[in-house]
């Protein structure tokens, strides 16, 4: 190779890595908005904050119904124009959820955010194992901080943002919605200049012997693990704020929580390549609940270091999305039983994480009070801590054993 063929060759990989990175920063910050701003929505639709519970389940709902279609579109399609098509899809939704009129705006236009992201999520980690093979767990790991951190930064902003005055009135909570599109068109204009280097993906014949992923076990593992970490991120990053609010803590404050909740679930992600390496590749999937029920028994029993509690989840979150994440990569031989396997996994993950929100908001309204919700929470994690003992073995997807 060329030293001018090289050059080229790094200029096009660093420019993928940066588009890569940047549509990261856009797959939380949409949803994870919407809890801090739960109760100004209420207010707006005359309807209860635990009602709205529901609202947070519509992307993950959106993430099972629609992951299992972005394989067979990559394959169709090839997955420059998948990804691209997803991107101006999710900022239609981002718009649309927040014009006034309509509740029905809302609810469908999340739900369109819930389908593109769908899309993003499932292919970014084929085209990690596809582009950056030797180095799957450090970049997953920077996507993965740069995905909670974005999210941290909307959950932290979106309450002040609503109160700016504009005109003769406050921005209000479809301004702050709309923000959280913000970096959107520059992640579309790097994902575009990124696939003009590289030519149209073709359908592979691998497609056809990834059609028995979901009757492998190793994918049955990893989709679980997928579901459990996630059901627990969207519970917590849900109902953290309501629950700040409640112990006195100004909405606010609460909404500040949420963002250090995900700002350390940055660096939690940032310890994938360790958690990862050698040996603690076994033992790491089954570490990192265990951080997070220590963080749920101090809520429930020392509710006054509610702050602590809020960083101890936040850094096992993190890690637990790293490590779910790498996991596509890690347990396939290949960038087609990559994306195979992340469809299946995110399909039935997110069917599971759906769950959480809504079961989570009805323990609420049946028991009045965050003991038995939180109850809940702690027995998800002893099933995340079960299956990351499976899920920790060296196996791959779609081999005989």
């Amino acid at each position: 190779m060329s030293a001018r063929a090289a050059g080229e060759r790094t200029s096009s990989r660093l420019l993928l890595l940066v588009a890569v990175l940047l549509i990261a920063a856009n797959l939380r910050a949409t949803i994870t908005g919407v809890g801090p701003l739960l109760s100004q929505i209420a207010d707006d639709l005359g309807t209860s904050a635990a009602a709205l519970g529901a609202l947070a389940a519509v992307p993950l709902i959106a993430f099972a119904v629609v992951s299992p279609f972005a394989h067979g579109l990559n394959a169709r399609f090839g997955m420059p124009r998948v990804v691209l098509w997803s991107l101006l899809l999710m900022a239609g939704g981002t718009v649309w959820r927040s014009v006034p009129g309509s509740p029905v705006n809302l609810w469908l236009g999340t739900a369109l955010i819930g389908a593109s992201i769908a899309i993003a999520n499932v292919l970014m980690p084929a085209v990690i194992k596809r582009d950056f093979g030797e180095r799957i767990t450090v970049v997953t790991a920077a996507f993965t901080a740069l995905l909670a951190g974005m999210g941290a930064v909307a959950s932290g902003v979106v309450v002040p943002i609503s109160h700016v005055e504009v005109g003769t009135g406050e921005l209000g909570w479809q301004g702050a919605l709309v923000w959280t599109g913000a970096l959107l068109p520059f992640a579309i204009v790097a994902w575009m200049l990124s696939i003009r280097s590289r030519p149209r993906d073709a359908g592979s014949s691998a497609r056809r012997r990834n059609s028995g992923i979901w009757g492998d076990p190793v994918a049955w593992q990893v989709l679980l693990y997928m579901g459990l970490q996630s059901s627990i991120f969207y519970m917590l990053v849900t109902w953290f704020a309501p629950i700040a609010h409640s112990l006195g803590r100004s909405e606010v404050v609460a909404g500040v929580d949420v963002m250090i909740y995900q700002l350390c679930a940055i660096a939690g992600s940032l310890t994938i390549p360790l958690l990862l390496r050698g040996r603690m590749q076994r033992i790491g999937p089954s570490a990192i609940p265990v951080l997070s029920l220590v963080g749920i028994l101090g809520l429930i029993v020392a509710p006054e270091a509610f702050l602590l509690w809020v960083i101890l989840c936040g850094l096992a979150s993190g890690a637990s999305l790293g490590v779910s994440l790498s996991l596509f990569s890690l347990r396939a031989r290949n960038h087609e039983g990559a994306s195979a396997l992340s469809g299946m996994a995110q399909s039935g993950g997110y069917l599971i994480a759906a769950a959480g929100p809504i079961v989570f908001g009805a323990l609420l309204s049946l028991s009045g009070g965050w003991l038995a919700p939180l109850l809940l929470v702690g027995l998800v994690l002893v099933g995340q801590l079960v299956v990351g003992v499976l899920v920790g073995r060296d196996r791959y997807v779609l081999e005989a054993r």
